[in-house]
């Protein structure tokens, strides 16, 4: 007998099959057979929140299909787990088409173009009841051209790697005991990111002890703008401590404030040897120190956070981690989409980058 992890994620990998497969004309069906009719769809920005199947149709599919008429998509990582009262699939990977029709203001290539994207949905009643999806459209608009953040400390440009070992898409049941481990070790590096105090002078990094959770050349991908490290060194040097140097001052996560996702104390989605969680509009951190180059604001922002882990031995040695860059920054008033509107128009009297 299947489990009702088995059932959801057969649900939603049946609909991600079905519409890889189906006429644009007819993904109206498809989708509601899948999803809940007033379902809460949430993307990053300036896609954000739609309620319901018709204006996710109209609002997403539509749009998005109109641009890439050939688009599919490719799991890497495809997983399922209970966290608390919830139950949750998760999947990572790309959208991959012909970019034919410019969309959300990016200029079309008439090029094969891939959008990395992860993402979560609630299960309710063996249908998708919400949505939380993170598309890199930083890297979109680099595919057509345009930097609009400056060059990353990590490493950028071509395909966020699958898992190494190519196991990462779990239609079958998992092992719980692997599971339980896995689900422990990401609890215990939540635990040691919260001893960070931004107030320390010295060895605040080093009270977080990551050392203990990560493999030595572990491999962390972030968003454009970040970029990939191929290191625990590197990890530590282009990640960790410039984001906690500027975004280090975190108020304790509050569920009825933003959406919490898999972080249940204790209760973590883990299946095998992958785990993942992730926050949406949930209030983070201070921004009390620049980043990237941008000044400090002081403001109290929110984070649209995802991370997927993969578990070898004792440690993890691989992480996925997409953020909405936009929404971040649009917060720290700086406008991305406008940065990349003032290229094109310089691009349009001659002036290129």
């Amino acid at each position: 007998m299947l489990t009702t992890n088995q059932k959801n994620k057969a649900v939603v990998w049946d609909f991600w099959q079905k519409m890889n497969h189906t006429d644009p004309k007819n993904i109206a069906k498809v989708i509601q057979e899948a999803l809940h009719e007033d379902v809460n769809w949430n993307g990053s920005h300036p896609l954000n929140q739609l309620q319901g199947t018709d204006a996710l149709i109209t609002g997403f599919w539509q749009p998005l299909l109109h641009s890439f008429p050939d688009l599919k998509r490719n799991a890497h990582i495809f997983m399922g787990g209970q966290s608390g009262e919830e139950a949750w699939v998760s999947g990572l990977g790309y959208l991959t088409g012909t970019f034919t029709k410019n969309w959300l203001g990016i200029p079309a290539t008439g090029e094969k173009t891939n959008i990395h994207f992860g993402q979560f949905y609630l299960m309710q009643e063996g249908k998708i009841a919400e949505s939380y999806v993170i598309f890199d459209l930083l890297a979109v608009m680099r595919q057509a051209g345009f930097q609009v953040l400056p060059p990353a400390l990590g490493a950028e440009g071509g395909k966020v790697p699958a898992p190494h070992t190519g196991d990462g898409v779990l239609l079958t049941e998992q092992d719980a005991l692997e599971s339980r481990k896995t689900g422990q070790l990401v609890e215990a590096i939540i635990q040691g990111l919260l001893r960070y105090d931004c107030r320390a002078k010295d060895g605040s990094i080093r009270s977080m002890e990551q050392e203990h959770y990560w493999h030595p050349q572990m491999h962390w991908y972030g968003p454009t703008g970040i970029g990939s490290c191929f290191s625990f060194e590197e990890f530590v040097d282009f990640q960790l401590q410039p984001w906690m140097h500027s975004f280090g001052e975190w108020p304790d996560l509050d569920e009825d404030n933003g959406r919490v996702i898999g972080l249940t104390e204790g209760d973590y989605l883990a299946e095998g040897q992958y785990a993942s969680l992730g926050v949406w509009d949930t209030p983070f951190s201070l921004h009390h120190e620049a980043y990237l180059g941008f000044p400090a604001t002081g403001k109290l922002l929110t984070m649209r956070d995802f991370d997927w882990y993969r578990r070898e031995g004792n440690l993890l040695i691989q992480n996925w981690v997409p953020i909405d860059m936009i929404d971040l920054f649009k917060q720290m008033g700086v406008d991305l989409f406008e940065r990349m509107r003032h290229q094109i128009e310089q691009q349009s009297v001659g002036n290129w980058w």
